[in-house]
């Protein structure tokens, strides 16, 4: 059995082939180094997001994550000055849309923080505060992971997500990683 926890970086996609037709030059997965044969991430970030993702062999580790209600925390830069109120609505779970059907999110734990001090630099920077207005950052934790949930969760209160950064899934975090990171883990 394998396992590996990984810094997704900004603009790649949480997967290992691309089958689609157009834009064929999407970065994968496998570019990050020489996995096993069998590998698979556990969840998904979309490719606008970065942060820790799990790669496995083994198929209980990866259904134990996504489906035991591990608990995964998100930092998010939203455009906006949030509020006490706006984390009020988004930790009482409040109603989105998943693939065109409404879906009603748990309660979940949302919390204003610091800009983080010690991320990488993106690829694409985010824009620039003196020009286009002020940001915030949240820290959301979740035990589910519906598709760009965090994502519709703070544009359903006014406060659309800039950056998006998984830092945490249960006791394993990004800390003292870098984008693109590597590390095989021993469970």
């Amino acid at each position: 059995m394998a396992c590996y926890k990984i810094f997704k970086p900004y603009g790649m996609l949480s997967q290992f082939v691309y089958n689609q037709k157009r834009r064929k030059n999407k970065r994968l997965l496998g570019e990050l180094s020489d996995f096993p044969e069998g590998i698979m991430s556990v969840g998904r970030l979309d490719q606008d997001s970065e942060g820790l993702l799990f790669l496995t062999t083994d198929g209980k580790f990866s259904h134990h994550i996504t489906s035991s209600g591990v608990e995964k925390e998100y930092w998010v830069q939203v455009d906006g000055i949030a509020r006490e109120e706006d984390v009020e609505k988004l930790s009482q779970g409040l109603e989105i849309s998943i693939y065109g059907k409404p879906y009603q999110t748990l309660a979940c734990q949302v919390e204003l923080m610091d800009p983080p001090q010690d991320l990488p630099k993106r690829a694409k920077d985010i824009r620039n505060e003196n020009d286009h207005g002020v940001t915030s950052w949240l820290s959301i934790t979740l035990t589910e992971g519906k598709f760009r949930q965090v994502r519709k969760m703070t544009a359903k209160v006014g406060l659309p997500t800039l950056r998006l950064i998984r830092y945490r899934i249960g006791e394993q975090t990004i800390e003292q990683m870098q984008a693109e990171d590597v590390i095989e883990m021993h469970l």
